[in-house]
């Protein structure tokens, strides 16, 4: 049958070959006339027009795509490194817990879905619910050939908007997020005007009460250094939860280490800065207090701000911060500011130790 006069002719490109579509007068009509027109009975054309397959185009189908090629037996494990950034308000944390959503939970979920293996990503440091995190550094082994480039997209567009990967790279083994690192930052927010905006509430602490400057400035410098930090780490009541989580691919509860295990340094740990900044944003007045070190016990930055906000306010003397630190009890100490000041700055590693020869 050929087009008659006045017949609407439409060309479907088909990979190969072109195939015209031919619209009768009769169909064209029928849904081209005013309301009242349509209304009315109208006469279809039945017209046979066998069409082959039509190739839809990868961007329709984003959430499904290949970014790995098929996974071979043999193909060895590759060490990954991951640097993302998260905001913690709407998470239980880092680590996994049963029935809570995590931040490692969403992350392993998501490399499932992206590349088939499900490994546990190991982060550089377990954040509390509520702590946020600018430089998070996690690290696992996939068996999967893809490039770091292709991971990194295809993880942003499966996480949680909360969480996003800001860098993917492939690492010599035996790289550990957190064995392997040198040092880390971490930075608490301390907002000072008299009302704190809604839309900062949830990354800061807010603290408008007079505030000695100079001895908040003192108390920081004496943490610096080599010390015992047991009166300012956490008691655990809720170890057991933390410790036993389960795994989302099998649901079989997983014993996890301890956090921040003690290991051969027990609670000591080195301050190698720690420093109280003053700051000025569109917002209002800041304090941002900043702590560099070679590790930290469980809520020790929070426990160490919340007793330097004391000394700040007058309700401690700073001269008790040495007989604190030798008691080596918590109940000496300060009490813990909130978890949503805190971030997790960034995690420095011996770069040259780990790094990958493109060549």
């Amino acid at each position: 049958m050929s087009p008659g006069a006045g017949s609407l002719v439409l060309t479907l490109s088909v990979p190969g070959q072109f195939q015209p579509i031919v619209l009768l007068p009769a169909i064209f009509h029928a849904f081209w006339q005013p309301r009242s027109v349509y209304m009315r009975k109208t006469e279809y054309i039945p017209v046979a027009l066998p069409l082959p397959p039509i190739l839809l185009s990868g961007n329709l189908l984003s959430n499904r795509q290949n970014v790995t090629e098929p996974i071979q037996s043999d193909r060895p494990m590759q060490t990954w490194k991951l640097t993302l950034a998260y905001d913690g308000t709407g998470f239980s944390g880092w680590q996994i817990q049963p029935d809570e959503p995590t931040v490692q939970g969403e992350l392993q979920a998501a490399l499932g879905r992206v590349t088939g293996e499900s490994p546990l990503p190991q982060g550089s440091g377990r954040t509390d619910a509520g702590v946020h995190a600018l430089g998070q550094v996690a690290s696992f082994e996939l068996q999967a050939n893809i490039p770091p480039e292709n991971l990194l997209r295809a993880l942003n567009r499966t996480l949680p908007a909360a969480i996003r990967i800001l860098e993917s790279r492939i690492v010599r083994s035996p790289f550990h997020a957190r064995h392997s690192a040198v040092a880390k930052t971490y930075e608490y927010r301390v907002f000072r005007e008299q009302m704190c905006p809604p839309f900062i509430a949830r990354y800061v602490h807010a603290c408008p009460w007079p505030m000695d400057l100079e001895a908040l400035q003192a108390s920081a410098r004496i943490f610096e250094g080599r010390h015992d930090f047991l009166s300012f780490s956490a008691t655990d009541p809720d170890l057991a939860s933390r410790t036993l989580a389960s795994s989302p691919a099998t649901g079989q509860l997983l014993e996890s280490p301890p956090l921040e295990p003690p290991g051969k340094e027990g609670s000591f740990r080195t301050i190698f800065s720690s420093h109280w900044e003053q700051s000025q944003s569109e917002h209002g007045e800041f304090l941002i207090y900043r702590v560099r070190g070679n590790g930290f016990l469980h809520h020790m930055v929070r426990n160490l701000v919340g007793t330097m906000l004391d000394v700040g306010r007058g309700h401690m003397n700073i001269e008790n911060i040495p007989s604190i630190l030798a008691a080596r009890t918590r109940s000496a100490a300060g009490p813990t500011a909130p978890a949503q000041g805190l971030f997790l700055h960034s995690v420095e590693y011996d770069e040259q130790k780990f790094v990958v020869d493109p060549n």
